[in-house]
């Protein structure tokens, strides 16, 4: 991936000012992939040719995710409109639009007869709706082939445009998830073409709608615990119900740096915080990403 300047001179500061990792702790160790459940999933996703964010970001997660029937598929196409500086999708500008994706997801779905299934995508900055119309088609879909399996879709912010916020609550989903990603003074290093106040109206709205909203963070990125506890409170009164927490791994060395192993007691100050606030749910553990026990989430009353 290509990084700005601003990201570049933040990824010097980090490599500056962090302390020395030393080897990976013991439990950011994860075993290989296995179990006929996983193998099932797997089979499928490649026959159908459809992408997952299980694989596209090499999830710690992807083996027990698959195993229990849940899985995250990723729409609209491969290829981001947008230089975030801790995802490894590929950026550019997308060349097509997949219309017959939706049925294809659906069907999947329906093959593998999973429990919980999550949706999420690439930014498609230069959709008009920004792919609000593939989201809610495939929700469609596979409430017309599954209606027992619950649907959680995790979206980007749609550059704030409620025209395409309506066009999702056309066939909403069980759970609103849009990430956050970090706290609001890395934003311009971390997510550039991102606002921190337009992803908390985001979920304000949709909650405002009556659905159940979710949001997620990486931690160990260069933040301090004071702002994440901010961004908490933050998500909290916009009206967010669950969150989850994380520890950000670089994917490449074209990527943002670690800052520092966020230890296990550290990720538990997160939850039992995030629980004395209100929050239905709250996943802080170092191997915790957006979609970890999303099935149990949906669950939730």
């Amino acid at each position: 991936m290509k990084i700005n300047q601003h990201q570049k001179n933040f990824k010097e500061a980090i490599e500056k000012e962090r302390q020395e990792l030393g080897k990976r702790p013991e439990w950011l160790k994860v075993r290989l992939p296995s179990g006929e459940n996983y193998k099932d999933v797997h089979r499928l996703m490649r026959k159908s040719k459809l992408n997952t964010v299980c694989e596209e970001a090499k999830c710690p997660n992807i083996a027990e995710c698959w195993n229990r029937r849940t899985a995250t598929f990723m729409i609209l196409g491969d290829v981001c409109t947008r230089s975030c500086g801790f995802c490894n999708v590929k950026l550019g500008l997308p060349t097509e639009l997949d219309l017959d994706e939706p049925r294809r997801v659906a069907e999947s779905v329906e093959q593998l007869k999973l429990n919980h299934v999550v949706i999420t995508s690439v930014n498609r900055d230069e959709l008009k709706d920004g792919g609000a119309s593939i989201f809610s088609e495939t929700v469609r879909l596979i409430r017309s082939k599954m209606p027992s399996t619950t649907i959680e879709i995790l979206i980007p912010d749609f550059k704030g445009e409620t025209e395409a916020f309506e066009i999702i609550m056309q066939n909403p989903p069980d759970i609103l998830n849009h990430n956050l990603e970090t706290v609001k003074r890395l934003y311009h290093a971390v997510r550039p073409q991102a606002k921190y106040e337009r992803s908390l109206k985001l979920i304000e709205w949709f909650k405002q709608r009556g659905l159940r909203t979710k949001s997620g963070i990486m931690v160990g990125i260069g933040e301090s615990k004071e702002e994440v506890f901010d961004l908490m409170k933050d998500l909290y009164n916009a009206g967010c119900d669950i969150m989850t927490i994380g520890q950000y791994l670089q994917p490449t060395k074209n990527h943002l740096p670690v800052h520092r192993y966020v230890t296990l007691e550290e990720f538990k100050e997160y939850k039992d915080f995030g629980m004395s606030l209100g929050f239905k749910a709250v996943e802080s553990s170092p191997l915790v990403r957006s979609s970890y026990h999303a099935d149990k989430h949906a669950e939730l009353s």
